[in-house]
This record gives C-alpha cells, sequence and structure tokens, in this order.
C-alpha cells in the first residue's frame, strides 16, 4: 500500500514539475499597462498577460496609491509564456518597439515614477539576455537607451477593472493611445515595426 502511494505521489509530483517547466513568466514595465497588454496578447507562445504593479517600495499596491506616485511602484505586466514557442529574448523584442528608449522620466504624456519603463530579471541569465537587448538597440537606434534593467521584485496584480482594458473598452482605449502621443512617438522612434 505504501508502495502504490509512493508511485502515485512521484507521478503527481511529476506531473506537476513538468507543467511548472512549461510556464515561464518576465515582468515587463512600459508606461500605462493598457497600452503594453495587447502586443503581447498577440504574440504566439505568450499563454496569459497580467497587469499590475512592481518595483515599489511598499508591500503593497493598488491603482490609486500607484496613480497618486505614493508607492515608487511601476505600472508594469506579468507576461506567462511556454519557453518551447517563444524565447525571454524573443519576448524582449516585442517589448522594445512599445516603449520609448529615451525617456527615463514616464512615457509618452504619461510622467512619474510610475511610468518609467524598464526590464526586471530573474537571475543572471536574463540580466544578461536584456543587457545584451539594450545594446542591440542603443546600436540599431544609435542613440544611448535609458530604459532600466532591474532585478524582479514581487509584482501585485492590478483591481479587475484595468484587465484587458483594451478588449473592454476599446474606444477609450483607442482614444487614450492617441491623445497620449503613444503611437505618433513609437512611429518616430521605431518606423513601421510597432505592434500595437
Amino acid at each position: 500500500m505504501m508502495k502504490k502511494l509512493f508511485y502515485i505521489l512521484a507521478a503527481f509530483t511529476g506531473l506537476v514539475a513538468t507543467a511548472q517547466a512549461d510556464e515561464s513568466s518576465v515582468v515587463l514595465a512600459g508606461g500605462c499597462f493598457w497600452c503594453m497588454e495587447k502586443p503581447f496578447d498577440k504574440t504566439e507562445g505568450v499563454l496569459d498577460v497580467t497587469v499590475g504593479y512592481t518595483g515599489g517600495s511598499a508591500e503593497s499596491a493598488n491603482y490609486k496609491a500607484v496613480s497618486a506616485d505614493k508607492t515608487n511602484h511601476y505600472e508594469a505586466i506579468q507576461v506567462k509564456y511556454d519557453p518551447d514557442k517563444i524565447t525571454y529574448a524573443e519576448l524582449l523584442k516585442v517589448f522594445w518597439p512599445q516603449v520609448d528608449p529615451f525617456d527615463d522620466k514616464g512615457q509618452f504624456c504619461d510622467k512619474g515614477t510610475q511610468y518609467r519603463a524598464a526590464i526586471f530579471h530573474m537571475n543572471n541569465q536574463e540580466r544578461d539576455i536584456a543587457l545584451a537587448s539594450k545594446a542591440e538597440v542603443e546600436k540599431q537606434l544609435a542613440q544611448p537607451v535609458v530604459t532600466a534593467i532591474l532585478p524582479r521584485q514581487p509584482f501585485y496584480p492590478a483591481e479587475d477593472y484595468h484587465q484587458d482594458y483594451y478588449k473592454k473598452n476599446p474606444l477609450r482605449y483607442t482614444f487614450y493611445r492617441t491623445r497620449c502621443g503613444r503611437d505618433r512617438r513609437l512611429q518616430q522612434v521605431w518606423g513601421d515595426i510597432t505592434k500595437h
């Protein structure tokens, strides 16, 4: 009986380990998190995108506190992905054309610490990949890039009404992007390669 229980437990543990191995995540900040969600939702190999907050000094985060710039958190997204279908480096290639890599005060019309752009890494390997991608962007654009590359910190999902905002409120989403000058500036920096 104990032997049978052992094999059942071992098989279950193996399934859990396999499920975890098939799913990884990356945390990225690029200004308004509503605008960062859609390009990753459309990317093959991405399993889920959650908007939220990270990188702050407070032990929790909510929209009221973060938007008032009281917690030092970034508005960010957590992208869960299948590493057999897309790599960390490939996800960073989706990230860069979504941001203005020359603005350290925020992004587009949104200024403040919560709107800064950043890549958050979990280990030395991710950090090295992020630094290499940043160097590649600097070479491509022939200008120093100020986007931060930082150690990953706790990620707090945003309130439900912020999740999938571009799907729930397509007119408001489009109006916001246009009014904020996001697409105009992305076109200036990156040309026709932007995905929004």
